[in-house]
C-alpha cells in the first residue's frame, strides 16, 4: 500500500497545484525536488537551542509513510507558545537538535502506510505531529490524523487542534464545566483563550473572566464577559464582581499567578495549570526568570486543599497524546468539536499567515504578546523578498549563521493580517 501511494505522489501534487490555481510543474513536481532518486522538501530546522538565529530553512529528504502511517502534503503548520519553549530548549528532556520544530499541520494525504484504513489519497485532514510538521511533507501515525469538514480552510485546520482540543479536555473533561459557573482565564486573546470562550458559550449562563494585554481588550471584548489588563490586580477585579471567585481556573501562566489563582477558587473550583509562559521573558533561556517563576510558585499544601474543597490540576495536551497513549480520547473529543464547528458554534481565529522563510518573525509576533488568535505558517505563501534571504539556508542541516551586526534594523515583515 504504501508503495502504492508512492506511486500516486505525482497525481496529488498535481491536484494540489490545482487547487492553488497553478500550472503543475513539468514532471508533477509541485514543491518538491528531486536529486537523481532522492525527494526533497522544504522545511524549517532548528540548528540548536537558543536565539530567533537558530532557525533556517533547508531542504530535507522527504519521508515516506511507515508502517500504520500517514504521509500529508502539508498546506498550513500551527506556531504555539509551546514551540518557542522548544526553541529555547527549555523543556523537560528537550530532544537533540538539528530538528523540525512543529507539533500539527493540516494537508491532503498523499500516500498510505500498510495497513492504514478509513483515508483514502487526497483526502484533507488536520494532525498533530510528534515535531517535524513545520515542513512540506510530514508522516504521522494515523490515530493523529483527522478528516476536516469542506468548508474549513486549511489555516483554520491548523489552528484547531491544539487550541480547540486543549481548551475542551481542561473546561469538560478536568473540571467539568456545567451551566451556570464562571471561569478566569489567562491570555484570553491567544489561540487557547479564544477557544476557551467560544466552548464556554455553548454552555448557558457561563461568565467568563479573561486578562490580556490592554491593546488587544477591543478586539476581543465581546467574546468575554469581563476583561482585565494583564498586569492590573484582576484577583481584586474578579472578587468585586463575584466575592465567592470563580469555580474554574485555567492558568498558562504559572509563577506567581498560582497562587492567586487558587485564592480565586470557590469551594469545589479546579486550577488547571496548562502552561509556563513566564518563563519566556527573552529571546534565549534565562536562568533567572525561570528561578524568578519557580520561586513564585505558591507552595501547595494538601491539607489545605482538604480543609477549602479546591482542586489543582495539570494539563499536557502532548504528553497525553504521545506518552500517555490516549489517542483514542483525542478522536472522540475532536469528533464533539467537529460537530460543533458543523453547527457554526465555533471557529478558530486566525491572527496572521507567514511564509516558512518568515518563522522568525512570526514567533517574535508570540514573543511581544501581539497575537490575536493563531499564527499560521502557510507553506504556499511566498515571502516578502526584504527578508527571504535572512531565515533561508541550503545547507543539509540548517547550520547557524551569525547575524551581522545592523542587518535587522528597520527591516518590517508585513504578513497576511486576517
Amino acid at each position: 500500500m504504501a508503495k502504492e501511494g508512492v506511486e500516486k505522489a505525482e497525481e496529488t501534487e498535481q491536484m494540489i497545484e490545482k487547487e492553488a490555481g497553478k500550472e503543475p510543474a513539468e514532471g508533477g513536481g509541485g514543491g518538491s525536488h528531486r536529486l537523481g532518486d532522492a525527494q526533497e522538501m522544504r522545511a524549517v530546522v532548528l540548528a540548536g537551542f537558543g536565539g530567533l538565529n537558530k532557525l533556517r530553512v533547508t531542504r530535507k529528504a522527504m519521508p515516506e509513510p511507515q508502517d500504520g502511517e500517514l504521509k500529508i502534503r502539508v498546506k498550513a503548520c500551527g506556531l504555539n507558545f509551546i514551540d518557542l519553549m522548544v526553541r529555547q530548549g527549555n523543556i523537560d528532556n528537550p530532544p537533540k537538535t538539528p530538528l523540525v520544530p512543529g507539533f500539527e499541520c493540516s494537508g491532503i494525504v498523499e500516500a498510505l502506510g500498510d495497513s492504514v484504513k478509513g483515508y483514502e489519497i487526497g483526502d484533507r485532514v488536520m494532525a498533530f505531529v510528534n515535531y517535524n510538521a513545520w515542513a512540506e511533507v510530514v508522516c504521522t501515525p494515523v490515530e493523529f490524523v483527522y478528516k476536516i469538514p469542506d468548508d474549513m480552510s486549511y489555516s483554520e485546520a491548523a489552528a484547531f487542534p491544539m487550541n480547540f482540543v486543549t481548551a475542551y479536555m481542561m473546561l469538560f473533561e478536568v473540571a467539568n464545566l456545567r451551566e451556570g459557573m464562571s471561569v478566569l482565564v489567562h491570555s484570553a486573546g491567544g489561540g487557547v483563550g479564544q477557544a476557551v470562550a467560544q466552548l464556554c458559550s455553548t454552555i448557558p449562563n457561563v461568565t467568563v473572566f479573561g486578562t490580556a494585554s490592554s491593546f488587544k481588550h477591543e478586539a476581543i471584548k465581546d467574546s468575554m464577559t469581563h476583561l482585565f489588563d494583564r498586569n492590573a490586580d484582576y484577583v481584586q477585579e474578579v472578587k468585586r464582581i463575584s466575592a465567592e471567585g470563580v469555580d474554574i481556573v485555567l492558568d498558562c501562566l504559572c509563577g506567581d499567578n498560582t497562587g492567586k489563582g487558587l485564592s480565586l477558587l470557590k469551594p469545589l473550583g479546579t486550577y488547571i495549570l496548562y502552561g509556563s509562559s513566564n518563563m519566556v521573558t527573552g529571546e534565549t533561556k534565562s536562568f533567572f526568570s525561570f528561578a524568578k517563576s519557580w520561586w513564585q510558585v505558591e507552595k501547595v499544601n494538601p491539607i489545605k486543599l482538604y480543609e477549602e474543597n479546591k482542586v489543582i490540576a495539570g494539563f499536557s495536551l502532548l504528553n497525553l497524546l504521545f506518552k500517555q497513549g490516549r489517542a483514542g480520547l483525542i478522536r472522540g473529543v475532536v469528533d464533539k468539536l467537529i460537530g460543533l464547528y458543523n453547527q457554526k458554534k465555533i471557529k478558530p481565529v486566525v491572527d496572521s499567515l507567514w511564509a516558512l522563510e518568515e518563522v522568525k518573525e512570526a514567533m517574535q509576533r508570540i514573543h511581544d504578546r501581539g497575537n490575536i488568535g493563531k499564527l499560521i505558517l502557510d507553506v504556499e505563501k511566498a515571502p516578502t523578498p526584504l527578508m527571504a534571504n535572512d531565515s533561508t539556508e541550503t545547507s543539509e542541516a540548517g547550520e547557524e549563521e551569525e547575524d551581522h551586526e545592523g542587518d535587522g534594523e528597520n527591516k518590517e515583515r508585513m504578513p497576511f493580517i486576517q
